[in-house]
């Protein structure tokens, strides 16, 4: 079981860039494809809040892998007395 949160730890520490690169990438591709002033506007408002939200999960994923792949997880408490 370590060697399963060892490995999703690695996995989880790739993710977080890959999604925030192709996330950047269909938000450029997005607001490419707008004709007019006000839907890029309103594109880039858009995109921005998506970012703005998805950028600390990604973080929070990247760490969380860091964490898992250290092995801070090989030993969880089982009750209240092991913390």
């Amino acid at each position: 079981m370590n060697t399963l949160k060892k490995f999703l730890g690695l996995i989880w520490m790739v993710l977080g860039p890959l999604t925030m690169t192709f996330l950047f990438m269909q938000a450029i591709d997005k607001v490419g494809l707008t004709h007019t002033d006000l839907e890029r506007t309103n594109t880039i408002l858009q995109w921005a809040i998506i970012l703005f939200i998805f950028l600390p999960i990604s973080l929070g994923l990247m760490i969380f892998g860091f964490y898992a792949w250290k092995g801070e997880y090989d030993h969880l408490p089982e009750s209240s007395d092991e913390l």
